[in-house]
């Protein structure tokens, strides 16, 4: 336990770590919810592993590999597949349909972590016969996060609940028949990555870069403060065209945020622009 002088000093610590990766990498951490921030610097503070803030500073900047592990930390949102099976059932029921209507689909997956939640929302568009016109474009802070979303390889120990989701959330194949295993991993088929683009992409910092008929951004938005959640929901509102739909984590909504007036909500955490 810290002693309030300690907790003061490590306040000092963490500002400048957030000002030194802002002034030599460009990236924003300045507006994340403090709490998580601090929490997830002190497991990356055990496996580094460093004994102060100022340590993991001084490796993060001159170290890019410690640069990325910090990203990936901060990054990665616990996303398993088909996490919130409600959410993927609610999807194929109230959002497909939408989708039916237009001659190619773009969807943009903000903070898509490792990408588990990327490859569960292209079985669900090629279940239902929309993923050959559509292109998901997933994006995230960190270099290593996208890297390990791409490659679309996962432990083989998860299989049992990605499985068990898969079907509670309307699946209706063998969740095997998406991937094969080698080496203890889950290795997803190639054909399901035909159609998504990865990116690297900060929401602190970054604009738009198309329109879309879906944005999907779960578990993202409880690591920014208020001011960083406003900018977010401005950013998502100008890049869904009228009639879009978002896609908000369980427990999310956009009651009370900026744009609230602007959407109607079709099933909890799925809202459809009106405005």
């Amino acid at each position: 336990m810290l002693c309030q002088d300690d907790k003061e000093l490590e306040e000092i610590e963490i500002e400048l770590l957030i000002e030194g990766l802002y002034r030599r990498y460009g990236i924003d951490l300045r507006h994340y919810e403090r709490d998580s921030l601090r929490r997830r610097i002190h497991e990356r503070m055990l496996q580094e592993p460093v004994t102060t803030v100022s340590g993991l500073q001084e490796k993060a900047l001159h170290e890019t590999e410690c640069l990325e592990r910090l990203l990936l930390a901060l990054a990665s949102n616990g996303g398993t597949m088909f996490g919130d099976p409600g959410f993927y059932s609610a999807f194929r029921a109230k959002v497909v349909p939408l989708l039916r209507t237009y001659p190619f689909v773009r969807i943009w997956h903000a903070g898509c972590s490792t990408g588990e939640e990327v490859y569960s929302i292209a079985i669900a568009l090629e279940e239902e016969g929309l993923y050959q016109r559509s292109r998901i474009y997933a994006t995230e802070i960190s270099r290593e996060c996208v890297s390990r979303a791409r490659e679309g390889t996962f432990p083989l120990s998860e299989a049992p609940q990605y499985t068990s989701n898969y079907l509670r959330s309307g699946g209706r194949k063998y969740f095997s028949d998406y991937y094969t295993t080698r080496g203890g991993q889950i290795c997803f088929d190639p054909a399901l990555k035909r159609n998504v683009t990865f990116l690297e992409h900060n929401l602190a910092t970054d604009g738009s870069f198309n329109e879309f008929q879906v944005i999907i951004c779960r578990n993202v938005m409880p690591y920014f403060d208020l001011e960083l959640q406003e900018r977010v929901h401005e950013l998502i509102y100008e890049s869904l065209i009228i009639f879009g739909v978002v896609g908000l984590g369980k427990g999310e909504s956009l009651r009370y945020s900026p744009r609230e007036a602007f959407y109607e909500a079709l099933d909890e955490g799925i809202y459809r622009k009106v405005l």
